[in-house]
């Protein structure tokens, strides 16, 4: 072990964790209080709040406390579904909808740029798994061409690490064309495209969605993840998905709290997400950081892991908290400071960060 971790020191892929508070505008590390670009709670109404005590177990033992019926009702009704099921994280969720949902010997075609947990539950499940390049519609139809047998094609809706977002409506008429499902994982864009009701219906393609994972812990701002579709989905997963069936449940209280959070007026919040994504866009697109700016998500390329690490150094010392993107997140050699724009941010805040970016682009 000490042999791979000087490994990953000399290829500037070291990782530790630093501690600290934080909330959606501000992370205090140590001494120092600085602008947080790295929080995913992108409408900034996350709060601390009481738990409500302990769940006693799984969810199929004794755990089921009567409010998830509540919670999973508005969430199948926030996506058209017939029902919802609700998982402790994002990751859980993700794992099991792809593991309970993939069949034994259906095929998978997985987006080259999905995320962790699709690959990881890419592996896990008992099919063929395919990667197509990331949002390449003619190599996606191309893979599919002479596949028999029940097809699954999974993509993010916005990417996490890239900000830009999957082209639903060729994806959803390929899918139409040779009967394959398509499973979206929407953590990013649920709550906040679409006029909150996410990515698909931003792009008018809900109705080639077959199920949708997505997360109660980014937009919505409390704990959790969550897997929608039609009740034999739902039913599926309560029956043969590992992640839901073997762990404990979410404390009661926090499954209150995302219900009241969804019964919210968010649109204020929205409004004023995307009006802080506008100025941080234009002004990191003027200063030569980046350009084509689509989502909330802004991604600062900067290619050498080293120079990445350094990168964000600068900015911390700027008064700006962005961590590093390395490998294994992102491919070797497309290093980058992930911007995470939310609610949260004042005009003063988008001011230092602008001004730190500004002091550390030469590293770019």
């Amino acid at each position: 072990m000490a042999g791979r971790l000087e490994g990953l020191r000399r290829q500037g892929l070291y990782r530790t964790l630093r501690y600290g508070e934080a909330t959606a505008s501000r992370i205090s590390v140590g001494d120092k209080t600085m602008v947080n670009l790295g929080s995913n709670d992108y409408l900034g109404i996350s709060t601390k709040y009481n738990t409500g005590g302990h769940s006693s177990s799984s969810r199929l033992v004794s755990g089921n406390d009567a409010s998830y019926r509540a919670l999973e009702g508005m969430l199948a009704a926030h996506r058209s579904d017939e029902a919802a099921l609700v998982y402790p994280t994002g990751y859980m969720a993700v794992l099991g909808a792809i593991t309970s949902l993939a069949a034994p010997g259906c095929t998978i075609l997985s987006d080259r740029l999905n995320h962790a947990s699709i690959i990881d539950a890419c592996r896990l499940a008992e099919c063929r798994t395919i990667i197509y390049g990331h949002n390449d519609v003619d190599e996606l139809r191309a893979k599919m061409a002479g596949l028999s047998g029940d097809i699954i094609i999974i993509t993010e809706g916005i990417f996490s690490m890239d900000g830009d977002c999957a082209p639903l409506q060729e994806i959803s008429e390929i899918a139409e064309g040779c009967g394959a499902f398509i499973l979206l994982d929407d953590a990013h864009g649920d709550f906040v495209a679409g006029g909150g009701r996410g990515t698909a219906a931003q792009m008018s393609a809900q109705d080639g969605i077959y199920a949708t994972v997505s997360s109660l812990s980014k937009a919505l701002g409390s704990l959790g993840g969550y897997v929608s579709g039609n009740a034999q989905v739902a039913e599926m997963q309560v029956n043969g998905a590992r992640p839901f069936i073997y762990t404990s449940a979410l404390p009661p209280g926090i499954v209150r709290d995302s219900a009241r959070r969804m019964g919210m007026d968010l649109e204020p919040h929205r409004k004023r997400l995307f009006g802080n994504v506008r100025r941080i866009g234009a002004g990191l697109e003027g200063l030569g950081l980046c350009e084509g700016r689509q989502t909330h998500i802004i991604p600062v390329m900067v290619g050498g892991e080293r120079r990445a690490v350094k990168f964000s150094q600068k900015l911390e010392s700027m008064g700006v908290y962005a961590r590093a993107i390395r490998y294994p997140t992102v491919p070797r050699r497309q290093a980058r400071i992930r911007v995470s724009v939310t609610a949260a941010l004042s005009d003063e805040d988008i001011d230092t960060v602008l001004a730190g970016f500004e002091a550390a682009r030469s590293l770019a």
